[in-house]
This record gives C-alpha cells, sequence and structure tokens, in this order.
C-alpha cells in the first residue's frame, strides 16, 4: 500500500498526502536555501520525526506500565553542515511530567532510544538526546 504522495506545487514547496488519513504536510525550503522557510523543511521534518518516534515509543510503554505521558514535550534542533550539505547534528531536549521513580526514568529513556527513527538515521548524525523530569 502506498504510504504517501508528494506533489512539487511549486517555488520550492511540496504538499505530502497521507494516503490512509488523508492528512497534509507542506514542506518548504529553508530561507539558507533559497526558499522562504514558511513552512518545515524537508531536513526539519526528519529531526522532528525523530523526536515524534521517541515520544511515541515512550508512550507506548508508558501505557504498558499504566502510565500517562500526556503533556510531555521535546524541543528539536537541528544543525546542518556543508559540502555535502546535511544534517550533521539533532539534539533533542525532552521535558517529562511524569515521575521520580528511577527505574520508570530508566525504562523510558531506554526505550526511546530504541526507536525506529533512531536506528534509521546514519550513524553520522550525532544525536543528543537529554530529559528533564519533573
Amino acid at each position: 500500500m502506498t504510504t504517501s504522495i508528494v506533489r512539487y506545487l511549486g517555488e520550492l514547496r511540496t504538499s505530502s498526502m497521507h494516503m490512509q488519513s488523508g492528512t497534509e504536510i507542506i514542506t518548504d525550503a529553508p530561507i539558507d536555501n533559497h526558499g522562504k522557510g514558511e513552512a518545515f523543511s524537508p531536513t526539519d521534518m526528519v529531526a522532528n520525526s525523530l523526536a515524534t518516534c521517541m515520544i511515541t515509543i515512550m508512550a507506548i510503554k508508558a501505557r504498558d506500565m499504566d502510565l500517562e505521558l500526556k503533556g510531555t514535550t521535546a524541543e528539536v534542533t537541528k544543525v546542518m553542515a556543508a559540502e555535502p550539505r546535511r544534517i550533521s547534528e539533532i539534539h533533542i531536549h525532552f521535558e517529562m511530567n511524569l515521575t521520580d521513580d528511577k527505574k520508570v526514568k530508566t525504562t523510558l529513556e531506554k526505550t526511546a532510544m530504541t526507536c525506529p527513527v533512531h536506528f534509521s538515521l546514519h550513524p553520522d548524525i550525532k544525536k543528543v538526546i537529554t530529559f528533564n523530569w519533573k
């Protein structure tokens, strides 16, 4: 089954339609690469995908532990390198509003590192992941 259909809209912008849900995502080239920067860039989406994947995997594990991650946030910073232009680093800072239990913290942090996007990214991309437990 097709996952998505991507259409080039002109002016360095794309529309991606998720076939199962009909959800649309717009991407724009970033300002530093000839674009308008009016939407996520494709490389922004890669960095953001890592954070959303990690939260999703932690939420599945938390649910199995009868815990709720609602309200958890992740601040994502993407660092680009030149020649070739590529993502060199992804920094993700999680704000976890859940528990003081060390075992739960350790379990969820280890679980986050097993998300499929994390395993799919090239090992040369530095991943700086931090958790702040409240």
